[in-house]
């Protein structure tokens, strides 16, 4: 994300940490978005999430092994603008339908206008603004945001 219009407040090796896109490959949940043979996008779908999302009234009031999550996505500066980051957020969700999910849910650091926006635009709603800790922003304010399929 270096040299991107928004930053999004990610460190390199804190968030996403190697170990955390290691694992995401080897259990199939990091996807890639690619225009002209090049990477221009990736994020992690899966239904793990932040401890914090225990707190959340959930509009969908479905158990968590019923969502997927959307982690770290992300789209390479100089693909942005193009719908990359509106195609990976679709597939995203029809991965979810596939796979029998009830709801898909992701948090957006406070003030990620881009995000935002590109959720909204989508069908997410935003449900509340909750304090999460991680490692990359500490405790930091996230917006939760939450589609029902």
């Amino acid at each position: 994300m270096k040299g991107a219009e928004y930053q999004p407040g990610w460190k390199i090796d804190i968030y996403p940490a190697p170990e955390f896109l290691q694992d995401s490959i080897k259990n199939g949940e990091l996807y890639i978005g690619e225009l002209d043979g090049q990477i221009a996008a990736c994020m992690v779908l899966n239904q793990k999430c932040n401890e914090a999302y225990s707190r959340i009234d959930w509009p969908s009031h479905v158990n968590q092994n019923a969502c997927m999550v959307i982690h770290a996505l992300g789209v390479h500066p100089d693909f942005s603008g193009r719908g990359i980051g509106k195609q990976m957020v679709q597939s995203a969700i029809s991965t979810a339908k596939d796979s029998g999910m009830k709801a898909v849910r992701l948090d957006v650091l406070d003030g990620n206008l881009p995000a935002e926006k590109l959720y909204k635009s989508q069908g997410f709603r935003r449900i509340t603004t909750i304090s999460m800790y991680y490692e990359d922003t500490g405790w930091t304010d996230y917006e939760g945001y939450e589609l029902m399929l």
